[in-house]
């Protein structure tokens, strides 16, 4: 599964955009340094009953941003990636 495809299966899980589960993480104060992944998966297990696989996912864009390593970019295996950049305001309004 491609890291977007994890984003987009979290706003399935949840109901709510990639940004938005930033700007609840920020209401919380779980964006300050130095980011407890642990609390975030937490809450997001305890609020949305997420997995630590996909809550990890959450965990990469609340202390990295939508940037992710060009390592899967391109490539043919399941894990590819149409670009570094991931699309954090909702599947349904991603640019075709």
């Amino acid at each position: 599964m491609s890291f977007q495809a994890y984003l987009d299966t979290i706003e399935d899980k949840t109901g709510l955009t990639p940004r938005q589960l930033l700007a609840l993480a920020h209401d919380r104060g779980l964006d300050k340094p130095p980011v407890k992944a642990g609390a975030i998966i937490d809450w997001l297990k305890e609020d949305y009953g997420l997995g630590r696989g996909h809550a990890m996912a959450v965990v990469h864009i609340v202390k990295n941003g939508p940037t992710i390593s060009d390592k899967h970019v391109g490539s043919a295996g399941s894990h590819r990636d149409e670009s570094t950049e991931l699309w954090l305001d909702g599947k349904n309004s991603k640019p075709a």
